[in-house]
């Protein structure tokens, strides 16, 4: 908080550095930039609060609590909120994918844990579990929020199965070069309560083989190619 503080007015400072400054319109929009950053914070303030608090501050007026104790109390409040989301994200998760299940035209891989859909057959190669197939790839939350996907740059990835989250490999296992499927993935075979997304998310995945082993090809042109003289 100290820090962001600090960033707003050093941010504030140099706008108006040449320019004739109004600290009340100065200070009012601090107080605009305050509200949005709480806004984005993991649980609600009291704003009335916070207020009393920089009027304290500057009155000389000690907190109720040491900058120690304020930093357990968030730790406590974020880790309840933690466990809260995952829990909901892991019911949301098993709800989802039952649902989808049912649809016509969904197959199966694990039972309520991995399942896709067949958009479209492939032919040659197929994708093994030692591959490095060359995807591309376009992957979502349940509620559409976009995480990952190779679509805004057209280029396709080559991506070492042994290296990716275990329902992605084995989603991606048997594909043949062209084919495309939607992978719903639960927690369990994707992150989990790690990573950068919210805990145990369910991960919908447009995956489309182009290559079914890249690494080989690469391997093959490699070995055709002359070999270096020696120095």
């Amino acid at each position: 908080m100290r820090r962001f503080a600090c960033m707003l007015m050093f941010a504030a400072a140099s706008l108006y550095a040449e320019q004739t400054v109004d600290r009340d319109q100065l200070s009012q929009t601090l107080g605009h930039l305050l509200v949005r950053h709480l806004g984005n914070s993991a649980f609600e303030l009291n704003l009335d609060k916070v207020v009393a608090g920089i009027q304290d501050e500057q009155n000389g007026i000690p907190s109720p609590m040491s900058e120690e104790e304020y930093e357990q109390a968030v730790l406590a409040i974020s880790q309840e909120l933690f466990e809260k989301t995952s829990q909901s994200n892991l019911e949301a998760a098993k709800e989802f994918l039952t649902k989808q299940a049912k649809e016509d035209g969904i197959c199966v891989i694990e039972p309520e844990r991995l399942i896709y859909r067949l958009e479209h057959n492939g032919q040659g190669k197929a994708v093994t579990e030692d591959s490095m197939p060359l995807i591309h790839y376009h992957g979502t939350l349940i509620d559409g929020t976009v995480f990952a996907s190779s679509r805004e740059s057209e280029t396709p990835i080559s991506l070492p199965l042994k290296h990716t989250i275990a329902g992605f490999a084995k989603g991606l296992v048997g594909m043949k070069e062209g084919e495309k499927r939607v992978l719903y993935i639960h927690p369990d075979l994707a992150y989990g309560v790690a990573g950068q997304l919210p805990p145990n998310s369910l991960l919908i995945f447009e995956v489309e083989i182009v290559k079914a082993n890249s690494e080989s090809e690469a391997l093959a042109i490699e070995s055709e190619a002359p070999s270096q003289p020696a120095s």
